[in-house]
């Protein structure tokens, strides 16, 4: 990545993430959809921000626009004073790859690949698996109570024990800043509740920023703040709940 192509920015009030007006929408046959209409809001080192909305509300869409996998049509993500928006398909792919950890509803876990080989790809894919990166993957299995399970493959696993790996995928390479996709949206109440506790304790004990989107209220308790997104607009208002979820 050459940095002369990098264009920063200073973050407000020691942000580590900034949405600054965003615009996206999609054209639904001839209706042009409005996903986030102007969308800005700060996000802060070590906080824990939940994101209320309904099915098809745009939050799956607002991670991707967070993480750089998609662009919006207006306004500036501002990542540890990186604009992402000035930045090439392959400069914001560096970046996810190294900085961001995910965290999905379906767990994503690649079917071929061990335990221990999904733990460990975000190792590879930024060459640290020989500086400790074996010791950090290692650690994160006993933590998420599936170290004597590096052998098996993901269909021999529960979806708890699966999300508990995609956790520690998650977290291995040590990134600033964890998304996590209706991550108990997949499970039953009792396992979300315990895969949630463990997202939670792990993130906030390595000092990362999450932004969990979902549309539990139970899960959106573990927040520091919450946000809601409606009708293409992100507030901390709380007048739009009933219509919400």
């Amino acid at each position: 990545m050459k940095s002369a192509t990098i264009i920063s920015y200073p973050l407000k009030h020691g942000g580590l993430l900034q949405l600054n007006h965003l615009t996206k929408t999609y054209l639904q046959g001839t209706i042009q959809r409005s996903v986030l209409d102007d969308a800005s809001i700060d996000f802060y080192q070590g906080e824990v921000t939940a994101i209320l909305g309904k099915s098809g509300s745009g939050k799956t869409t607002l991670l991707n626009l967070i993480s750089g996998i998609d662009q919006a049509e207006t306004g500036e993500v501002i990542f540890d004073s990186i604009n992402l928006t000035a930045l090439s398909d392959h400069q914001r792919t560096l970046i996810r790859r190294a900085r961001i950890g995910f965290v999905f509803q379906f767990f994503n876990l690649i079917p071929t690949l061990t335990v221990w080989e999904n733990t460990i790809l975000p190792l590879e894919l930024n060459h640290q698996l020989l500086d400790g990166g074996k010791k950090k993957a290692e650690n994160l299995l006993d933590q998420v109570g599936l170290l004597h399970r590096k052998g098996a493959y993901p269909e021999q696993l529960s979806g708890g024990e699966q999300q508990r790996i995609s956790i520690a995928r998650a977290l291995v390479h040590e990134p600033d800043l964890v998304l996590a996709d209706e991550p108990t949206g997949n499970l039953d109440e009792q396992t979300g509740e315990e895969v949630l506790s463990l997202l939670n304790r792990l993130t906030r004990g390595n000092g990362r920023t999450m932004i969990l989107v979902t549309h539990s209220l139970a899960a959106a308790k573990i927040a520091d703040r919450v946000l809601y997104l409606h009708q293409g607009k992100l507030t901390e208002e709380i007048k739009v709940m009933p219509e919400v979820l």
